[in-house]
């Protein structure tokens, strides 16, 4: 597509962008989050950036990390871009806009990795079980290697089983999972996200990283 040329596409079906100047020392931990269904509202494929909206208490984890000098990454699977049904250009207004949203409460988001590969999708983006698409890790690794992140030390949270899996294949040995279920697989332990209790729990892991 012609368009990809104007994005940060570091292939035709994964988009890997710096979104601050932050810099951060080598070795530290990271929080990684999904974006759909876990920063914002999950609209289901989402092309409207009017339609965005932040999910409830994210927006203070996020400021927690910055302020404690911990990246903060994006890595969200988008599957509609392999469908056809939009395109990265929809894409970037949408992240724009939730990123946006995002800054109006303080939070900054340092980078973004998304991944357009998908069995149903056509073209170069018609990959079943790419590496960079969640459950796999390859999201994760790639920006351990752009911002030379202890993953062990770094966090993850998400709304679906597949973004702790990708954490978990990734190094990290623990996750949240917004209105999931705690448990303990190989070492990875999951918590859920459900209150403020929760959330409590996730602002202190945060701050003790």
């Amino acid at each position: 597509m012609a368009e990809n040329e104007s994005f940060p596409l570091a292939e035709p079906g994964l988009w890997v962008e710096r979104t601050t100047a932050t810099s951060f020392p080598a070795d530290g931990p990271a929080l990684f989050l999904d974006r759909d269904g876990t920063i914002n509202v999950d609209t289901g494929y989402p092309d409207d950036p009017a339609a965005m909206v932040l999910r409830d208490g994210i927006a203070p984890v996020i400021e927690a990390a910055n302020q404690r000098g911990v990246p903060v990454v994006v890595v969200t699977n988008q599957s509609g871009i392999a469908r056809g049904y939009f395109g990265w250009d929809a894409f970037a207004r949408v992240n724009g806009r939730v990123l946006k949203l995002l800054a109006e409460q303080n939070a900054f988001v340092d980078m973004v990795l998304a991944c357009a590969y998908h069995e149903a999708g056509s073209g170069p983006l018609a990959i079943a079980d790419h590496p960079m698409r969640k459950p796999n890790p390859g999201m994760l690794l790639e920006a351990g290697r752009g911002l030379g992140l202890d993953l062990k030390r770094s966090l993850i949270i998400g709304d679906k089983p597949a973004d702790v899996e990708a954490g978990r294949r990734a190094g990290l040995i623990r996750g949240w999972l917004v209105d999931g279920e705690a448990s303990t697989i190989s070492g990875f332990s999951v918590s859920p996200l459900r209150d403020a209790t929760d959330l409590e729990g996730l602002l202190a892991a945060i701050r003790s990283l």
